[in-house]
């Protein structure tokens, strides 16, 4: 049976894994901004909000390049990670929303961000109030960075996840694109893709396999079996003490108004 977001408790799932999400989750390309800036024509003096923004790590890559970013987030733990995280930037600004009500006014907003949460979101409502605040001409951008499968190792690691993971099949099944394009509807949907590369160390694998939400933390069932077969999984495949962890990081976007500048 299908699970409704609402039963993922998708605003607190987070909460016990903070630190390691903060440590070890992949970051995105800086290529990102470039595009934005080449095709929508992306200013500093724009606002952009980040929806979902978790422990900042999507909205740091606006704020290096001297964006500024008001980051809504409803997990406490995830947002004060953030707000302590990202305190150096003038231009952050926290809010304690949903992605369904922002508190944000209507037509006020030219870039809307969503990085790795938008599965998480119950997509009617949240288009409705993405819609409220966007400013015409707006952009909504939806990204996720998905590990690849093209080698022994990362074929092996996605087995294991899958072999431990409570919920993970179910949790990979609500990104896809025909959800994705319906959201977008009728407007039409563009992607692109950037290469995106980690090399990890043992501690870094483990604290990046235990970031994950559907993953047993210590002292639960499982645990214990899992973290052996994964320090067998690195012994088999490390290379002078690393692996290397593939992302491809895909982006989705409505497509009106884009500008292409040589």
């Amino acid at each position: 049976m299908t699970n409704t977001v609402a039963e993922l408790h998708p605003t607190s799932r987070f909460s016990n894994r903070v630190e390691n999400y903060v440590k070890y989750r992949p970051p995105y390309p800086e290529e990102i901004i470039v595009f934005l800036e080449k095709t929508i024509g992306l200013r500093k003096d724009q606002r952009i909000v980040d929806i979902g923004s978790g422990t900042g790590m999507f909205s740091e890559l606006f704020l290096k390049q001297g964006f500024s970013v008001t980051g809504i987030e409803p997990n406490e733990a995830m947002r004060i990670a953030a707000e302590t995280k990202l305190a150096v930037y003038p231009g952050f600004e926290s809010r304690n929303r949903q992605a369904e009500q922002t508190g944000l006014r209507s037509a006020t907003v030219d870039l809307i961000t969503v990085a790795q949460a938008f599965h998480w979101m119950e997509p009617e409502q949240t288009k409705k109030e993405f819609l409220r605040i966007l400013k015409p001409g707006g952009h909504i951008l939806l990204a996720w960075n998905l590990r690849l499968q093209h080698t022994e190792f990362l074929k092996t690691y996605e087995a294991l996840k899958q072999k431990y993971g409570r919920d993970y099949q179910e949790i990979k099944e609500k990104r896809n694109e025909t959800t994705i394009e319906k959201f977008f509807a009728p407007k039409i949907m563009i992607s692109r893709s950037f290469e995106n590369v980690q090399l990890l160390d043992f501690e870094c694998l483990k604290g990046q396999l235990l970031s994950s939400s559907y993953i047993p933390l210590p002292g639960q069932p499982s645990y214990e079996n899992m973290i052996s077969e994964l320090a067998e999984l690195f012994v088999a495949y490390n290379e002078n003490g690393y692996i290397r962890m593939e992302y491809e990081t895909k982006i989705y976007m409505n497509q009106e108004r884009l500008t292409f500048k040589n």
